[in-house]
């Protein structure tokens, strides 16, 4: 294959699509499967059961498909699934599932990975998502789509982040994240709506409005947070986008969730 530098260290085993570009001192496992038009720019080393779609471009020195940093795993057959059309930047490492985990490893397509962001063992990210550099995610976590964490932020394990959320920059997340919330700070708390991501992404001003007086109704000061919720679930159960967060906070979770500061 004349896209394959000769510099490049390339299992026989593994499977390379013909489009697929394999840039100089790039190290590919025997496990590893490489979509169409999948760009290794350069020293990329992509290891373990590990399968990569059409048209992802991974940038100099990232580490992709290596052994969980996990001390629990012993060598499992799981896998790391990195979706289409992804952007990989310098230095990220994405780390594939483990037994504790479901054994996989999922990312989905479109999504911006910046420099030395990282992905742990057993997470699942949606489509879309954006990690800023340094921005971490220990084992278990679920992102939503379209989801945004700021740079140097970090995620404890099992947190949930819902679908469009926004992770402030430097915020350490230890609990779940709604969907289309915004939280902040160390440790971070809810701190809104993520309403610019909202507008950007097409979402109606009727749909902005109703989320804003469903989550005034959630956080209030009067009463229990069930009960809120269910007033809430009442008042706007022909809401698709209110009945998604109250969905998300009754969904089954190891973790709390994040509410605004002195709630």
């Amino acid at each position: 294959m004349t896209n394959i530098h000769p510099s490049a260290v390339i299992d026989p085993k593994a499977e390379i699509a013909s489009s697929a570009i394999i840039g100089p001192f790039c190290v590919v496992g025997p496990d590893v499967k490489l979509g169409e038009s999948v760009e290794l720019v350069s020293h990329v080393a992509v290891a373990g059961r590990t399968s990569i779609g059409a048209g992802t471009r991974i940038f100099p020195f990232a580490s992709i498909g290596h052994r969980p940093q996990d001390l629990k795993y012993k060598g499992e057959p799981s896998t790391l699934e990195i979706g289409s059309n992804n952007q990989i930047r310098e230095h990220v490492t994405m780390n594939p599932g483990t037994e504790g985990g479901g054994m996989v490893t999922k990312v989905g397509d479109n999504c911006l990975f910046m420099a030395s962001a990282h992905v742990a063992h057993d997470c699942i990210l949606g489509d879309s998502v954006i990690m800023a550099n340094n921005a971490t995610l220990a084992g278990h976590v679920t992102v939503g789509e379209y989801a945004f964490l700021g740079g140097l932020s970090a995620v404890h394990q099992f947190v949930r982040i819902g679908r469009h959320a926004m992770i402030g920059g430097m915020s350490g997340v230890e609990a779940d994240v709604i969907p289309f919330g915004m939280v902040i700070g160390n440790r971070a708390y809810l701190n809104g709506l993520n309403i610019v991501g909202l507008k950007r992404r097409g979402f109606s001003r009727d749909d902005i409005h109703t989320l804003r007086n469903a989550y005034r109704l959630m956080f209030a000061p009067e009463g229990t947070l069930q009960e809120r919720l269910s007033d809430v679930e009442e008042q706007f159960k022909d809401h698709p986008v209110v009945m998604e967060i109250v969905a998300f906070i009754r969904s089954d979770s190891s973790r709390s969730l994040s509410t605004p500061n002195g709630a």
